[in-house]
């Protein structure tokens, strides 16, 4: 399939709305889609963040506030090139996950979505078993507004189009083999996804009124053909029941996929989601909010209300952490944090980007081996003017120890 034929269906769909915060059509944002339109953009509608990243003297030279005896490293800078590789790295990045280098013990993969128009898609860094950056390669090109996805257990990356008639795109980190659309997981706008333990795919889906879907598919692990369905039912008690969605992939113009069931259990923006076990987890902006889904008795209950007095604020990405049974929570808003929260529900802050209150944590996911941790501040300052275009950071440093003690903020 060409570019061309890849993005008819969202210079369609960008063209039918406007975006609520800078007021502009989303056509309009699709003259911004090379770099130099990109810092043109940025700079007009954001206000520009402090170009050393940071004023405050709690933090490190790379702008970053961390516990003792931890250290960041920055990964990747948009508009510079990635480490010694030749590959520019893209703007905003946004949803995130690595995976293990089957061809190196001891190397992996980092995936990074970039949440732009027309050129989002997704960018693989590759590590070296002592972390240092081998290779950089874009894997998924001529999408828009890639925001958050999921990784699956057989190893590639789902990244998802946030916006209505988007698509979740299939990728492989290493860029063997080509990206993917999976038209049958539906066509709306997507945040992310995970694969829980019954082989299903669960979907949020970020609108006032967003939807929470699961994909069965058809095959276990082939995710071109299968069934789309949607949680209807009240909040008021929560039971779930799964109906089909009469028309998964819809085109312009026909009926959105959250608006053709009656009694769709509606969720203000939804945000990330995680899974471990028969438990799935994900997040609502609208409410600051993170709900809990059960497999086994299908019934969603709310997990964990973040805002005040938490130190949690401003749900957003979520990454699952086995060896602490703990979700790692990005905040969009709140004091830019990425916040642990234990399966007791205590709360720990982890990393903190001060002066950076323009932008938002997207991304927190740990390398296969639990030593690193990787994040991104969508619109963190680059260059000396420090445009809003974007960082990718690194955090390494006694984790265990630091997991180990209870709770609190930084």
């Amino acid at each position: 399939m060409s570019a061309d034929e890849q993005n008819e269906d969202y210079e369609a769909a960008v063209t039918a709305s406007e975006d609520p915060q800078t007021g502009m059509s989303r056509r309009r944002l699709m003259k911004w889609s090379g770099t130099a339109g990109i810092i043109a953009f940025a700079a007009s509608v954001t206000p520009a963040c402090s170009p050393g990243g940071t004023t405050d003297p709690a933090a490190d030279a790379n702008g970053v506030i961390v516990h003792e005896g931890f250290t960041s490293r920055i990964i990747a800078r948009a508009g510079e090139t990635v480490g010694a590789t030749s590959l520019e790295f893209r703007a905003f990045p946004d949803g995130a996950a690595t995976f293990v280098d089957h061809e190196v013990p001891g190397g992996w993969y980092l995936t990074v979505n970039h949440e732009i128009p027309g050129v989002g898609g997704v960018t693989s860094i590759r590590f070296a078993p002592d972390g240092t950056i081998v290779d950089a390669q874009a894997i998924c090109v001529d999408t828009g507004i890639n925001c958050a996805g999921g990784a699956t257990p057989w190893g590639t990356w789902l990244t998802c189009e946030e916006f209505d008639w988007g698509h979740v795109w299939e990728c492989d980190p290493t860029g063997k083999r080509p990206q993917q659309r999976r038209r049958q997981m539906g066509a709306f706008c997507h945040e992310a996804a995970a694969v829980a333990s019954d082989d299903r795919v669960y979907l949020t889906e970020d609108r006032p009124d967003g939807g929470f879907y699961r994909f069965t598919p058809t095959a276990p692990g082939d995710l071109s053909d299968g069934l789309l369905e949607i949680a209807t039912g009240s909040h008021s008690d929560g039971k779930v029941t799964w109906v089909a969605v009469p028309n998964p992939d819809p085109s312009i113009g026909q009926t959105l996929c959250r608006h053709q069931v009656p009694d769709t259990m509606a969720f203000d923006g939804g945000e990330g989601v995680a899974t471990d076990g028969s438990l799935v987890w994900f997040s609502t902006k609208g409410d600051d909010r993170i709900w809990e889904y059960s497999i086994a008795t299908e019934q969603v209950t709310l997990r964990y209300q973040a805002g005040d007095p938490s130190i949690l604020k401003g749900v957003d990405n979520l990454w699952f952490d086995k060896r602490t049974g703990a979700l790692f929570v990005a905040e969009d808003g709140g004091d830019m944090e990425v916040v642990m929260l234990s399966a007791q529900n205590q709360t720990k802050a982890i990393i903190r980007l001060p002066d950076q209150k323009s932008s938002e944590i997207t991304g927190p996911c740990f390398s296969p081996d639990g030593k690193r941790l990787y994040f991104s501040s969508q619109r963190g300052p680059v260059g000396t003017l420090g445009l809003p275009l974007g960082i990718t950071y690194e955090v390494t440093g006694p984790f265990e120890e630091l997991f180990a003690n209870p709770g609190g903020a930084l």
